[in-house]
């Protein structure tokens, strides 16, 4: 029988803590980024998501010479009576095209989908957008909360009719509901599992790596 070498395991033993060690400081960074990509995605779809669970009753804004201002609250799901400026701002997306026009003494913008008799053709001017009043439900945004209509708001400010409120303009997005998108609550889910995982992984990996006593 083989007399156990003390010197020997203990060797072995340290190696073993060292490729140990050096693979969970591999790893230990790679969660760590995977970690803050996850957070950062999840931040900016939660805007989303939270719209998703939103009440689906809306918010009432009124009518013209009855407007009800106090009521304006960002990423809500709104609905408002307006007669139209005479201009447009013509856009496009996966959707097709689609127009933004103001409504007259107020800070609303309202993106809709083009209505028969208006058309734009790249290339060519489009048609002037019909100005008779109409009621609207959709998603109400704050300029801030709206980064992808910037053109669009600062377009608006050199209208007349177009009044903003407290230096703030706001745009009513036609048609989108709460809970019709489920992909952002999917995606959002789906990113708090991948960031509790790295966390997960990078909080064992400091553990693994802090020295025995």
């Amino acid at each position: 029988m083989q007399t156990p070498d003390p010197r020997r395991e203990r060797i072995e033993e340290l190696e073993r803590r060292l490729r140990t060690r050096g693979g969970a400081g591999l790893r230990a960074p790679v969660a760590l980024f995977c970690l803050a990509g996850a957070l950062f995605l999840l931040w900016r779809e939660l805007p989303d998501a939270r719209y998703a669970v939103s009440p689906a009753v809306p918010v009432t804004l009124g009518q013209e010479g009855e407007y009800r201002w106090g009521l304006l609250a960002s990423n809500r799901f709104a609905q408002v009576h307006g007669t139209p400026t005479g201009t447009a701002f013509w856009g496009e997306d996966r959707q097709g095209p689609f127009l933004v026009v103001g409504f007259q003494d107020t800070p609303l913008l309202v993106r809709r989908a083009p209505q028969p008799g208006e058309s734009w053709v790249a290339g060519r001017p489009p048609s002037p957008p019909l100005t008779t009043p109409f009621a609207v439900r959709g998603r109400l945004l704050r300029e801030d909360d709206a980064p992808a209509y910037r053109d669009a708001f600062l377009r608006a400010r050199t209208l007349a009719g177009v009044r903003p409120r407290d230096g703030k303009l706001w745009i009513l997005l036609e048609g989108e509901r709460p809970g019709e998108d489920r992909g952002a609550l999917i995606t959002a889910l789906l990113l708090v599992l991948f960031g509790a995982f790295n966390g997960w992984f990078f909080w064992r990996s400091l553990v693994r790596r802090a020295p025995s006593r």
